[in-house]
């Protein structure tokens, strides 16, 4: 299977465009403040996931998928944030929060499935 072809990279590349989206629409206070960090951390999850792949042993593999879960985790902070501070409409910060979720959850079930298949 290529990169290309995970689940798990599509839905990164899908959050990092949403995220793009948004950090353009900010004014530049708000791209300094807040929109930069949100777009570090968001372009991390694909980034570690692509990294992560590119690795063969499996706990070196789950190293860079465990720092992928830990942005995605980083952007439901910054997601709320936000929304609290009106950046992102209450419709926008449903639609990430339900992508970040159904991430979270591919996730850990790849992380789960490289553990198994290491011990086999």
């Amino acid at each position: 299977m290529e990169l290309f072809e995970l689940e798990i990279y599509k839905i990164a590349l899908q959050l990092s465009d949403n995220a793009w989206e948004i950090y353009n629409k900010m004014n530049k206070n708000e791209q300094i403040i807040i929109g930069s960090q949100f777009i570090t951390a968001i372009n991390s999850i694909g980034a570690n996931i692509a990294e992560g792949y590119g690795r063969f042993h499996y706990l070196d593999k789950n190293k860079f998928m465990y720092n992928a879960r830990g942005s995605l985790m980083e952007n439901i902070f910054w997601i709320e944030q936000l929304n609290k501070r009106c950046v992102i409409t209450d419709d926008v910060f449903k639609s990430l929060s339900e992508k970040l979720n159904d991430e979270l959850y591919k996730l850990n079930a790849f992380i789960a499935v490289t553990k198994r298949q290491a011990t086999q």
